[in-house]
């Protein structure tokens, strides 16, 4: 059997849901794995601080990039500006909770499971020894040239006044007493 007979597409099913009363909003029952690999990419990015994730930030970014990326609520980037806030205000207003509720569970499940292992295994190399090798190997173009230009504005003069200060300070005793 060829592939091209099977007549696959992808699906696009929604569900609606109805909140605050009387708004109707659309949620994709699935989305292409190029787009759940964003998700997860892009909120893994957000909540990252230095080399530790933010878990709060974490929650709040998977949870409004589902509500993004799934309903069909369109936000302007002047709504996008202050993403805290928005959040604050589709949490507080139970939008995420409908959303969430309007996806497929297997759906939502997944996704919840890709970010906590891929979280989990880029936490493990952040603090392997491989990472620690190649971050050094990354900054050391910058410390070079820190350390050439620190040497470039070297004045040996000024050292041997510094020296000076500090054997006077030392009751005048060499600086390696």
């Amino acid at each position: 059997m060829n592939y091209k007979d099977l007549n696959l597409s992808i699906k696009d099913k929604t569900n609606q849901v109805v909140v605050n009363d009387d708004v109707t909003i659309e949620i994709k029952q699935y989305l292409p794995i190029e787009d759940k690999i964003d998700l997860v990419q892009i909120a893994l990015q957000k909540a990252l601080e230095g080399n530790i994730y933010n878990e709060m930030k974490l929650d709040m970014y998977f949870n409004l990039y589902l509500v993004y990326m799934y309903s069909n609520i369109e936000f302007s980037e002047e709504d996008r500006v202050d993403e805290f806030k928005l959040y604050d205000e589709l949490e507080s207003n139970d939008i995420i909770a409908h959303v969430i509720a309007g996806m497929e569970e297997s759906e939502y499940n997944y996704l919840f499971k890709m970010i906590s292992i891929l979280k989990l295994t880029d936490q493990k190399y952040r603090n392997s020894a491989a990472a620690m090798v190649q971050s050094v190997i990354q900054d050391l173009p910058g410390n070079a040239a820190a350390a050439v230009e620190i040497m470039d504005k070297f004045d040996p003069n000024k050292y041997k006044e510094i020296e000076t200060f500090v054997e006077a300070a030392n009751a005048g005793r060499p600086i390696s007493q």
